[in-house]
């Protein structure tokens, strides 16, 4: 089912920035109907045509399950971001797109978990600067800890870099989850 003419579709001639040559990192989510094969079609879309996918979250979003949520954040010129929201719109179990970026302000989160392994000042300095960003500790040994920290992905960076001389042992990320602030919905 596609989306009816008028509904929360996003289109842009022009950066967030306003330039229309400029790149940009874009968050697009994707309503999908949940059947086999839909995210294939989907990955598809943006392997086939070059498109780089640097974060992609599914999951089901209704209690039937029949739908599923797809944000995926990549980056292009205004012009290819609009190439993939139209041609993703296209897609036959695609109910609706939004380019959040540009749809307004929206909130992005992902969820980072991160093994540090270290002993003496390093661990003690480890500590401090996961209290310092709110970094929850997840499991801890005498020689490491896991630990669980959720925000921007610009933080979630920030954190990994300031772990990297610490005894920074292994990174797993979600990818982003997002949808716009205020009373819209896709």
């Amino acid at each position: 089912m596609k989306h009816a003419a008028g509904a929360s579709s996003a289109t842009t001639s022009t950066s967030p920035s306003g330039r229309d040559n400029d790149e940009y990192r874009a968050v697009i989510s994707v309503l999908v109907d949940n059947e086999s094969g839909v995210l294939a079609r989907v990955v598809g879309l943006f392997s086939g045509r070059g498109y780089n996918i640097e974060s992609l979250t599914v999951a089901p979003v209704e209690d039937d399950g029949a739908r599923s949520r797809i944000n995926i954040v990549t980056s292009g010129t205004p012009a290819i971001i609009e190439q993939i929201r139209a041609q993703l719109d296209r897609l036959v179990p695609v109910c609706r797109v939004a380019n959040l970026t540009t749809l307004g302000p929206h909130i992005a989160r992902e969820m980072v978990l991160v093994k540090v392994v270290s002993t003496g000042e390093a661990r003690t300095e480890a500590l401090r600067i996961a209290e310092a960003f709110r970094a929850r500790a997840v499991d801890t040994t005498a020689s490491s800890f896991v630990f669980e920290l959720t925000g921007a992905s610009e933080k979630l960076d920030s954190f990994v870099e300031l772990m990297r001389p610490l005894g920074l042992a292994e990174v797993s990320r979600t990818g982003v989850a997002a949808l716009t602030r205020g009373p819209r919905s896709l």
